[in-house]
């Protein structure tokens, strides 16, 4: 079942829907008790934003294989996987997406393998796309860039020192890079010229950014229906993120006793940084940071060829920006 955000995108809706199954048959793992959930992970009503932009970008090409999209768009969906398997590990999270993580049920170990053993298939899709070297490197240097975005993150686990800069050359790598990735292999394998293959790329990182944003407001709203994992699990694990870094800026000293503690924190320690936040605007200061951003993306959008896809994108873009489905 293709999520509901895509009802109004019908073109891409079938896309999806046909990927899907796609997936399903992709993904081989050595372990049947692994695999079985990696698969309820990949049915677990996940948006495929990645793969819903790729599509869209392919759009602005000529050149439409559909056999060659599905594996590209395919590439795309097992490496966000596989990363947020890793990410699981890294930062001990119970559920994803409702479903129980692989590194509760059978260990660390067997998580960080499943996740290195979706890396070879994404390659193995991205293999049907293309055999020319330049693009082969082009994927691995994202992935690389995704990757070294993962351990700039346990770098700054509990630094009460980090930055806004340290935020987003983070999530550059973390977050943005895949959604650049996305949408520039969508304009790639599509044969769209270089200025939209560049236009994508921005887009993308841009949007990612924005993204992740948002993604991190919804932990300190609160509202892990949304998230579909525990609140605060960023906090707990160490992972100081935008909202938390504005609302400290006017007020470190009453952040310091919580945030000593560590991994130590108490639930109503949690709790209470939960409230400072809020208190000292780093909600409403992260959301502006976002807005201004989705506002740049917008303003790329505006520049790429007059066909109707542009349309679905803006509407696409605005929809992430309120985080409500």
């Amino acid at each position: 079942m293709v999520h509901k955000l895509w009802h109004q995108f019908p073109q891409v809706e079938a896309q999806l829907k046909a990927l899907q199954p796609y997936l399903m048959e992709t993904v081989k793992l050595p372990s049947q008790p692994i695999q079985d959930q990696v698969l309820a992970l990949l049915q677990s009503g996940g948006k495929l934003l990645r793969p819903g932009f790729f599509y869209l970008f392919s759009e602005f090409g000529d050149q439409h294989d559909d056999d060659l999209l599905r594996a590209g768009a395919a590439s795309l969906e097992l490496l966000h996987v596989a990363t947020l398997i890793h990410d699981d590990v890294i930062d001990r999270s119970p559920l994803r997406r409702g479903v129980t993580t692989i590194h509760t049920l059978y260990g660390s170990r067997n998580a960080v393998y499943a996740g290195d053993y979706l890396f070879t298939i994404y390659f193995k899709e991205v293999l049907k796309t293309t055999h020319e070297l330049a693009a082969l490197q082009l994927n691995v240097q994202s992935m690389r860039d995704i990757l070294t975005g993962e351990l700039e993150q346990m770098k700054l686990s509990y630094k009460r020192t980090v930055t806004e800069k340290d935020y987003f050359h983070e999530i550059s790598g973390k977050t943005a890079k895949l959604f650049w990735l996305s949408c520039r292999q969508g304009a790639v394998l599509s044969h769209s010229d270089e200025t939209v293959t560049q236009l994508a790329g921005e887009i993308g990182m841009t949007i990612g950014k924005a993204y992740q944003i948002l993604d991190d407001i919804l932990d300190y709203d609160g509202q892990s229906q949304k998230t579909q994992k525990p609140v605060l699990e960023d906090l707990k694990s160490g992972v100081y993120s935008l909202p938390l870094i504005l609302a400290m800026k006017d007020a470190k000293h009453l952040f310091k006793p919580y945030l000593a503690k560590k991994d130590q924190m108490t639930a109503t320690d949690l709790q209470a940084v939960s409230q400072l936040v809020v208190r000292y605007d780093g909600v409403e200061k992260a959301q502006a940071k976002a807005s201004k951003l989705t506002q740049q993306a917008l303003s790329l959008i505006d520049q790429l060829p007059e066909l109707p896809v542009k349309t679905a994108l803006k509407q696409l873009t605005l929809l992430l920006l309120k985080r409500d489905e």
